[in-house]
């Protein structure tokens, strides 16, 4: 009886990854579509930071954190890419064990590709912002945020102050 359910919730497990596989085959095609346009905006960026000459400190900073933002921005664009072209089809093995597992592990990476997707998108509204001059900016105190803290967390949108509000606030939701 105990063999019966488990394969069943097993096949129940394969069945539910392979529609959250088959979701995330929909998003190849934007991906493609990103590592496309960044190649066109890399070469337009590339001969933008050329004209410019005489940059302040905060200026060159900032030119170097937006650098390193697209630099990023490509890096996480090209292995997306990659994984999609690597990643193996529905593999039907004999045990449905190893059918379990596999399938497991390819939604592992399939998660870990939709957290950089998320990523991403933190990255493209941190180089909009920087575009925009709003870079540098929390968004909840209108305050300006320290570079350091910009150096080491381009994608924040928070000062430190903030950001240690909110996470005291999502600790006392969670009861900690």
């Amino acid at each position: 009886m105990a063999k019966k359910k488990t394969k069943k919730s097993v096949k129940k497990s394969v069945k539910t990854l392979s529609t959250d596989i088959k979701k995330k085959k929909q998003t190849k095609q934007q991906i493609k579509e990103g590592v496309q346009g960044t190649k066109k905006t890399l070469k337009h960026k590339k001969t933008s930071v050329k004209k410019s000459q005489k940059l302040s400190t905060k200026e060159k900073q900032l030119l170097e954190i937006k650098k390193k933002l697209l630099s990023q921005r490509e890096t996480l664009l090209m292995e997306a890419e990659e994984t999609l072209t690597t990643l193996p089809g529905e593999i039907n093995f004999p045990d449905m064990g190893d059918q379990a597992t596999a399938e497991t592990d390819r939604n592992f990476i399939l998660r870990l590709r939709d957290r950089e997707r998320m990523l991403l998108k933190k990255i493209d509204d941190a180089i909009e912002r920087i575009e925009n001059n709003t870079f540098g900016i929390c968004e909840e105190c209108e305050g300006e945020i320290g570079i350091r803290r910009l150096q080491a967390r381009p994608v924040t949108t928070l000062c430190i102050d903030c950001k240690i509000q909110q996470e005291e606030d999502e600790r006392i939701k969670e009861g900690v």
